[in-house]
């Protein structure tokens, strides 16, 4: 019998704040919590923010979360450094600093000393010469982390690229959010049972990390000795592994573009279900909000310009685009809206998630991964993805039944673009006329938060984790129609939050499709089905130990939130503690042991092939 894949553990950081206690997934219906409720996020917010909270302060903090107007935080859009190519034309004559001269000197210079600290150049022939300028960006909407929030001053982060401060932030608050130490799970498990599928699915590309390495020297800088290394796209992962949990269990990261999450988290339920773990850490942290990341994606049509923007709402250029409603799902459109996000999610099996009393926020039911076929063109969509959505469907059925597949609904990938208006609502739609379900929710998170590429169905998951916590399935509040040519047969696109019993919503769908081909539709159970299941598998008297110990982890939940909102937390981050050498560890031929841990690795392995 398979393990079943538990989501007992949720944190992070992206444009609607802090993920952990379900913080992020309220500041998306916000404005249908009850005073106490919005009041508790808004204070979140404000920490986050380095803000003092006050009643005249909400609205700024409100609007310095989400989609919005790009901030030069990051970089300034309104000049963007670039290089001009402009040619000297020969019999021209350059004064240069002598410590800009390269070697060789190219044949057609003639080089003479002025002083001792420049000289004088005569060009027989034309020079080709970059000469520094600035330009606008046409680009200015963008999923952010909430303004002021500034992963780098949380630890010690050393120069560290964007997606990896936000992975320390992101990652921390999923461990200590848990309700329980870390060293419950090492009394319970052996080091090789533990595993981290986490990374990006573009690499670390700000100048800390790819983009430096490849700049530094047009730059007239030199490449430093951290940036090739910190630039791996697994390296979320292993900076978990070394600073954050000292795992010496199984790591690494499945890259799949815009779908990069739910290939992770696949990694991580097959993992549980086989048994080869039994406690995972799954996320992915991206940092894409970079002038050539957003300018890549610019040439390729595939992100919101401001003019057309203007162009959608009949607005001038002079009045100026709307930034907070950039991304339109569904409805007229223009283009994605690129986001920043670190999402990452504790799994493990329901036996142990007994033992521990943690936290049941739903399960892992299946994830299913399908390319394309041939395609025209490599960024188009294709057929794979109505087989993923049609196989998650098809495992819900199984496991819930007729009855339970009409209590279900589906967080698309939604982007905003024209072209993915009609291609997914067309398999929705037909999917969800062949099981049958009559009236299928549809939402689109992105309308909030933007496309966080490799994170971006993370940002799907924590949104619909909350969904069952508070009875509030998010709306695509940005758009004001559905446009003409989107397919509606048998689906309910969500333009405003849809209230539900959340004892009766059992199935949640995560679809997502990425450049290349690579798509993914994942099966989240609901808490109350997970429970269901686990009774039936363990019985009444486990449970009920189980909800005594639950009852510990609840508490401690809260008070880490309350220390959360008070600023009295920081990330998990252990440089150079604990380091290990194979001095350190008791090696046999029947096991390995690891300090810190109860259990050790067996070695008394059986053949596979037998």
């Amino acid at each position: 019998m398979l393990k079943l894949p538990v989501i007992i553990g949720m944190g992070g950081i992206g444009p609607a704040g802090r993920t952990s206690c379900h913080h992020a997934y309220r500041r998306l219906v916000i404005d249908s919590l009850s005073a106490t409720e919005a009041e508790t996020t808004m204070r979140s917010l404000s920490q986050l923010m380095g803000r003092s909270y006050s009643d005249d302060s909400q609205q700024q903090v409100l609007q310095s979360t989400l989609i919005r107007q790009l901030e030069s935080n990051l970089f300034d859009p309104q000049a963007i450094p670039v290089h001009k190519l402009f040619g000297a034309e020969a019999g021209s004559h350059l004064m240069v600093s002598n410590k800009y001269i390269g070697q060789p000197i190219p044949d057609f210079w003639s080089v003479s000393e002025h002083d001792k600290h420049s000289s004088h150049i005569h060009l027989s022939d034309n020079q080709p010469l970059l000469v520094p300028v600035t330009r606008q960006s046409l680009i200015n909407s963008a999923g952010q982390l909430p303004s002021g929030f500034d992963p780098s001053k949380l630890y010690q982060s050393r120069n560290h690229p964007r997606g990896l401060q936000m992975t320390v932030y992101g990652a921390s608050d999923a461990i200590s959010s848990l309700g329980f130490d870390w060293g419950e799970v090492k009394k319970r498990v052996a080091p090789d049972q533990i595993g981290v599928y986490a990374g990006s699915g573009m690499a670390q590309l700000d100048y800390n990390g790819v983009a430096g390495m490849m700049q530094a020297r047009l730059l007239g800088k030199r490449v430093t000795s951290k940036q090739c290394p910190l630039g791996f796209a697994e390296m979320p992962a292993d900076f978990i592994n070394a600073y954050i949990l000292g795992s010496v269990g199984s790591t690494g990261t499945n890259m799949g573009a815009c779908a990069t999450f739910l290939y992770n988290l696949n990694q991580g339920m097959e993992d549980i279900r086989s048994g080869r773990r039994r406690i995972v850490l799954v996320g992915n942290s991206e940092a894409p909000i970079t002038p050539e990341v957003m300018e890549g994606y610019g040439n390729m049509g595939a992100l919101a310009t401001d003019k057309e923007l203007c162009d959608l709402d009949g607005r001038s250029m002079q009045e100026g685009p709307d930034h907070r409603r950039s991304c339109r799902p569904f409805s007229g459109n223009c283009g994605f809206t690129l986001a920043e996000s670190a999402q990452f999610f504790v799994l493990c099996d329901d036996e142990l998630a007994l033992e521990l009393g943690a936290n049941i926020y739903g399960s892992v039911a299946d994830i299913f991964v399908n390319a394309d076929g041939h395609k025209k063109s490599i960024s188009g969509p294709g057929l794979g993805n109505y087989i993923t959505v049609a196989k998650s469907m098809a495992v819900a059925r199984a496991i819930v039944g007729e009855e339970g597949l009409q209590r279900s609904f589906i967080q698309a990938h939604g982007t905003g673009t024209p072209q993915n208006r009609i291609t997914e609502s067309h398999i929705i739609s037909e999917a969800a006329k062949a099981f049958g379900i009559e009236k299928l929710p549809v939402a689109a998170i992105k309308s909030y938060v933007g496309h966080s590429i490799s994170a971006a169905a993370g940002d799907q998951l924590s949104a619909t984790l909350g969904v069952w916590q508070y009875g509030l399935i998010p709306g695509i509040t940005s758009i004001d129609h559905i446009a003409d040519d989107v397919y509606q047969d048998n689906m309910e696109i969500l333009m405003q939050h849809k209230e539900v019993n959340p004892e009766q919503l059992d199935v949640a769908f995560l679809n997502a499709k990425g450049f290349g081909g690579n798509n993914a539709t994942g099966t989240i159970l609901s808490p109350n089905v997970t429970r269901d299941i686990m009774l039936k598998r363990h019985g009444k008297a486990a449970l009920s130990r189980y909800q005594t110990l639950n009852e510990q982890v609840v508490e401690q939940q809260a008070d880490y939130d309350a220390a959360c909102i008070r600023g009295e937390t920081k990330p998990m981050y252990q440089f150079g503690e604990g380091v290990l050498g194979s001095e350190d560890i008791d090696f046999s031929a029947s096991r390995i042991r690891v300090p810190g841990y109860d259990l050790a690795v067996n070695l008394e392995l059986d053949n596979p092939y037998a």
